[in-house]
């Protein structure tokens, strides 16, 4: 980041704001709507190896990948993990695109986000949302069937949506 008073008064406020530093507004608009983050993930006991699946919550929209009731969440869904700046630092599992991640990271937001493309849908258009790829939510699926659904892509990214995109 530059020293410039000038230049870094003028960046977007995830380059110049800690994830302590932002409003509840911009805490909130830094996720991107990928929906990576309400997929089932398993935990194995001995080694405490994390695993995605590709299994929704069972409040995911997994077309418009939000909560369906983003406001009472943990009421019915108790482990459901609310983000904060000590969360966001303590877990592995957050996607490699999570904009909570990269400002921890001190990295910039992709081309596909929201903030800068201006575009909701550019999460979709880039393959980095769950949209599509959603076998099954949690409340559709025995428990034993889990194991079946394990995979590894939303811990990855892919090749389109790394690089930036042309301007003009």
């Amino acid at each position: 980041m530059h020293d410039d008073p000038t230049t870094l008064a003028a960046a977007p406020f995830w380059r110049r704001k800690t994830l302590e530093e932002l409003t509840a507004e911009e805490w909130e608009s830094l996720c991107d709507g990928c929906g990576r983050c309400c997929l089932v993930k398993l935990q194995d006991e001995d080694t405490e190896a994390i695993a995605y699946t590709d299994i929704g919550c069972q409040l995911l929209d997994d077309f418009n990948c939000r909560c369906r009731n983003y406001p009472e969440r943990q009421q019915h869904v108790p482990d459901c993990v609310r983000l904060t700046p000590e969360t966001v630092r303590a877990l592995d599992w957050l996607p490699p695109s999570c904009g909570y991640r990269l400002v921890e990271e001190g990295r910039d937001l992709y081309w596909w986000h929201h903030l800068v493309s201006g575009d909701r849908e550019t999460v979709h258009a880039a393959g980095v949302s769950v949209r599509g790829k959603v076998a099954a939510l949690e409340d559709e699926l025995p428990l034993e069937d889990y194991v079946d659904h394990m995979v590894r892509w939303p811990l990855r990214l892919p090749r389109g949506a790394v690089r930036r995109k042309a301007k003009g």
